[in-house]
């Protein structure tokens, strides 16, 4: 019975295309991609992610107090208030531009973002290698110069350490901040995570110890959302997110701040990507299952077709050490969507269609034991997280705020 009336829909509008005249055939058709468009958008409203509102406790954070104590819970500082006062004003005095509102002036040097769900494991390690990188090389105590920004003098062609600051000397008068700081985002972990932090924290001097901020979310909202949360509280110059389980060789941020110093624009933005794509023929990639290599293949090209060109050029949009300058912040991490995987790939296309500029970078990087990612399963996540994406991006769904 069924088949029997289907058959003769068929037939009946293939008779009228038959018949009908040019005009109502275009008409026809015309009509047929409007209703299939608005189908379509319909159908990614519903699908396309929407991250949950922020709870009061989430923008809160507990550190090491001088006498040992775990502090209580303290207010985040949150840039992006600040910000979008500051803009209000400008548009009420005339002025819509983004480029015309400045991020409030950072107070340390380098902020590390570190997203970590149930890492009890691997956290303290990766934590380890990070503080006394940053210590050693953004610590006050290795500056020549007051840790507010004040004046110091350099010489005339400075050059630049591993560290990206400049040589000192006598000369060239510049203004630069020291200090760091690592905020732990603790993504709705269910074992010792935030325990783990603290301890590490603990067992630091008693300033370094105050640097290690450590925040929890209440629910899992996945890597991106941890990451997006932590970018959104940071006070640094320059803000870099590094996966919890240390796999990326943590002392390559010198390269990153190098890199990113050479590109920045006018304004002060810039975004540098640490990169595997040198690895690619190596032996630690080479011996991967042939699976996992051909998935791998797969999503470059799915990067490559979806994405816009800038966005398609880089490599290796996924590894996990990416380093933003202060001014770049506004024009990414307010518009971002994604919370799972794919969020790397959100940040990129977001700071392409602001024109800031991106580097690929390089790192040391190495496999390590206890990843939660499910090769098959999570690859064909992010191949549907990518078409979803671009799709709410290209059709409206997303706008920037």
């Amino acid at each position: 019975m069924v088949p029997a009336v289907a058959m003769e829909i068929v037939t009946t509008i293939t008779d009228a295309v038959k018949n009908a005249s040019p005009f109502t055939l275009a008409a026809y058709v015309l009509f047929s991609f409007f209703l299939l468009s608005q189908v379509f958008y319909i159908f990614i409203c519903i699908v396309a992610p929407t991250p949950r509102d922020i709870l009061r406790s989430e923008t809160t954070y507990k550190h090491i107090e001088d006498n040992g104590s775990i502090s209580s819970s303290k207010p985040l500082p949150y840039w992006k208030r600040t910000y979008d006062e500051r803009k209000a004003t400008a548009r009420e005095k005339g002025d819509a531009l983004d480029t015309k509102v400045a991020i409030e002036d950072a107070e340390v040097f380098m902020s590390l973002v570190v997203p970590a769900f149930n890492e009890e494991n691997r956290l303290g390690i990766m934590l380890r290698e990070a503080v006394e990188y940053l210590q050693r090389e953004y610590g006050n105590e290795k500056a020549d110069h007051r840790a507010n920004g004040s004046v110091r003098r350099r010489p005339k062609g400075a050059q630049e350490q591993s560290n990206g600051h400049l040589a000192s000397g006598n000369g060239s008068v510049l203004k630069e901040l020291t200090g760091w700081e690592v905020v732990i985002i603790s993504d709705g972990s269910t074992d010792k995570t935030i325990h783990t932090a603290l301890e590490f924290a603990r067992s630091l001097d008693t300033d370094s110890a105050r640097r290690i901020r450590v925040t929890s979310l209440v629910e899992n909202r996945g890597k991106g959302g941890a990451v997006t949360h932590g970018m959104r509280h940071v006070r640094g110059k320059y803000a870099v997110f590094a996966d919890a389980d240390g796999a990326s060789k943590f002392e390559d941020l010198g390269k990153l701040l190098r890199e990113l110093k050479k590109i920045e624009d006018k304004e002060g933005r810039g975004v540098a990507v640490g990169s595997r794509a040198h690895l690619v023929g190596s032996d630690e990639v080479v011996k991967r299952s042939f699976i996992r290599n051909l998935l791998m293949h797969s999503f470059h090209l799915l990067l490559w077709i979806l994405t816009p060109p800038a966005t398609a050029a880089i490599r290796d949009t996924q590894c996990g050490f990416k380093l933003f300058s202060r001014p770049a912040l506004p024009y990414i991490i307010p518009h971002m969507h994604s919370e799972s995987w794919i969020f790397d790939v959100e940040m990129l296309m977001l700071a392409e269609a602001a024109s800031i500029p991106v580097a690929e970078v390089p790192i040391g990087w190495h496999e390590v034991q206890g990843s939660k990612l499910n090769v098959l399963w999570d690859s064909l996540g992010m191949a549907w997280g990518l078409f979803i994406l671009r799709a709410a991006w290209a059709m409206g769904v997303y706008r920037r705020i």
